[in-house]
């Protein structure tokens, strides 16, 4: 697992032009790598709570810390401590987003933890409105709130009826620290561009974000019950759930809007949705499936307008 790592960190550090296209293939890629979580703990026989945190925090740590070491050597000390505020910035959103998930499930409904997820393309797009100045397409708008509308159609009724505002408080930390993630990423990539210079290398936040996340559950974690077993699925996690997709969604950030990283996102419920219908027993009622059809049209939708923008540009039309 981690020898494929090393290979991906290495195919995306030096990268050939990417189309829009292929970004957008790959963005999917790590939306559905993410998406893997709820099956896998499904299969855990003891670990719980904060302990499942702990363990694929730590596992996503280690493979960063081969992966990158062995790409990186020396040069990755020295990027984390010359990094700056904006490689600071960036670990500290991963590793809220690492815990707070895992916090809020434990607070509140999955329900009303999901409907909260699905307004981070909203908070991003108006995050990149206000900090970056960035200005949305209607289509993007419209997708937006089409995408959100779907999961909230998908579990509005079962978070009306078990919300918990601390929960829900926490929650909301997840959109808002992705977000903010987004738009850090995207601000070091144009400043980047804009000067002429190679941007930041912003890969390492992945791996503070882990080392946060690992020290701050480890307290929490006590006491130890995870199998043998649980410790080889929650590695799987902390490599191929975390580490890769993470390390793919930084070098994506180059290519694509804030908003589009986390409209994209939403994939992930659709996914986890699917996996648990077809490894974990678990199917779907109407509105799961209305509501996924929802957000998948606008997806489409978006990216099918946006291409024919594209060419429409391209033909001087």
């Amino acid at each position: 697992g981690v020898t494929h790592l090393v290979d991906t960190v290495s195919f995306f550090h030096i990268p050939p032009v990417m189309t829009h296209r292929r970004a957008v293939f790959l963005m999917i890629l790590a939306t559905l790598l993410w998406s893997i979580a709820g099956v896998v703990t499904r299969h855990l026989e003891a670990a719980r709570s904060f302990e499942v945190t702990f363990w694929r925090s730590l596992f996503n740590a280690l493979a960063l810390l081969i992966a990158l070491g062995v790409w990186r050597g020396a040069g990755l000390w020295r990027a984390l401590l010359s990094g700056g505020w904006a490689l600071w910035t960036s670990g500290v959103c991963w590793s809220l987003m690492y815990t707070a998930f895992l916090v809020a499930m434990t607070m509140t409904t999955v329900a009303n933890v999901l409907v909260m997820i699905a307004l981070g393309p909203l908070v991003t797009a108006l995050f990149s409105r206000w900090i970056l100045g960035h200005r949305l397409p209607r289509r993007t708008w419209l997708a937006i709130g089409a995408a959100t509308s779907g999961i909230a159609w998908m579990y509005g009724g079962e978070a009306l009826g078990g919300a918990s505002f601390l929960g829900t408080l926490v929650a909301s930390v997840v959109p808002v620290a992705a977000a903010c993630n987004w738009i850090v990423l995207q601000s070091v990539s144009s400043r980047g561009a804009m000067k002429g210079e190679p941007s930041v290398d912003m890969m390492p936040a992945v791996l503070i974000g882990a080392l946060l996340s690992a020290f701050a559950t480890f307290p929490l974690a006590f006491p130890f019950q995870a199998s043998l077993h649980d410790v080889g699925l929650l590695a799987l996690l902390g490599v191929v759930q975390l580490a890769a997709p993470c390390l793919l969604v930084v070098r994506l950030s180059r290519e694509l809007l804030a908003a589009e990283i986390s409209l994209y996102g939403l994939l992930e419920v659709i996914f986890g949705v699917t996996w648990a219908w077809l490894w974990g027993g678990e199917t779907p009622p109407l509105t799961t499936l209305t509501g996924g059809a929802m957000v998948i049209a606008a997806l489409f939708l978006n990216e099918l307008l946006g291409l024919r923008r594209r060419q429409r540009l391209r033909t001087g039309e």
